[in-house]
């Protein structure tokens, strides 16, 4: 299927100018909408291309944003003063989109990959009835134990980043070495000079460490329908984190899959047959959700647990699928309203 392509700039409230894009199936009109919540220093329009191309072939709208400082949008370079902000232009944008008269009626989906992950979650607390669902990709959701900060050091920094909140002294490992397996992959991302590589600042590190906290405070108020996806051997964001989500969740319509061997970046950074098989399950995932109307219905528990034998590509026998879903009952009427870490 055809795609079309197109960008242009937004401003927000605070006068800054961001770089908007999207894809749409170019001889129909898209089955949902999906929309981009990129990792923490990614972007939209090169790193997530593929993601929008083949979601976008698969039928769907997508539609992505880089956050102030991030991409092509103007701003200080991968600084977040306040995470609040981001997702308040993202809630901006996103729902202007889904208010075009074309697109009123139609399912929407947030998907977000790592530190996006918290994103679309932060979006959804803030309007628990406006998705459809959500597409969690290795999802920044809570820091594990095995990472989490001392306390005094989170209090020796936190007494200093008003007095230096831009500077790049927070120590961390090359992310993009630790992210993404194949190799010619890795080094075509590290070429991507709209990529953050240089140390975080201060003050978005503890941003960062404030959301991942105040995310897993309230795991237990996810309600919204999602798909977690996380590569076993990812070291960026724990796979544990995703099935303390899951588990935590009170979404009757939830799924997780853990992908063995696989990296943070499912879907950039490894091998072929690995991606193909990821955007495999996220289109079926999609899919099965998708509707024009939005119809909204009650449900009737139904939950199970099992296998790859699922509704999803089962190329790898070992992968892991846990799934609990309420079977829905169709209702006449129609809902209005509006890492890498």
């Amino acid at each position: 299927m055809d795609v079309e392509y197109h960008e242009e700039y937004v401003r927000n409230p605070r006068g800054v100018q961001l770089f908007t894009c999207g894809w749409l199936p170019a001889s129909s009109s898209p089955k949902a909408l999906v929309f981009l919540c990129h990792g923490y220093g990614m972007e939209c329009s090169v790193f997530m291309r593929a993601c929008g191309v083949k979601l976008a072939a698969a039928g769907f709208g997508v539609f992505g944003i880089d956050y102030e400082g991030h991409g092509k949008s103007t701003g200080a370079r991968c600084y977040i003063q306040k995470f609040d902000h981001l997702v308040a232009d993202c809630d901006r944008f996103f729902k202007s989109v889904c208010d075009m008269e074309e697109y009123r009626r139609k399912s929407r989906f947030l998907y977000g990959e790592s530190m996006g992950g918290a994103v679309a979650l932060l979006l959804h607390r803030k309007d628990p009835t406006f998705w459809d669902g959500a597409v969690l990709a290795a999802p920044m959701c809570k820091i594990s134990e095995k990472v989490k900060p001392h306390p005094v050091v989170i209090t020796l920094l936190t007494q200093v980043e008003e007095l230096i909140p831009t500077w790049k002294i927070v120590p961390t490992k090359d992310v993009i070495d630790s992210a993404f397996k194949d190799p010619v992959k890795r080094e075509k991302i590290r070429k991507n000079k709209l990529i953050y590589q240089d140390k975080p600042r201060l003050k978005t590190a503890l941003e960062l460490l404030r959301t991942s906290m105040d995310v897993e405070d309230s795991l237990s108020e996810v309600k919204m329908p999602f798909f977690i996806l996380h590569g076993k051997a990812d070291t960026v964001t724990d796979p544990e984190v995703s099935q303390a989500l899951y588990e935590r969740a009170a979404s009757t319509d939830k799924s997780l899959k853990l992908y063995p061997g696989m990296w943070h970046g499912l879907t950039a950074g490894e091998p072929d047959d690995n991606v193909e098989l990821v955007f495999a399950d996220i289109v079926a995932w999609l899919k099965e959700r998708s509707q024009d109307g939005r119809v909204r219905a009650p449900s009737e528990p139904e939950t199970h647990q099992h296998g790859a034998s699922s509704e999803f590509s089962n190329s790898m026998e070992s992968q892991t699928w846990i799934h609990s879903r309420r079977r829905p009952r169709r209702l006449g009427g129609f809902l209005c309203g509006q890492c890498r870490m």
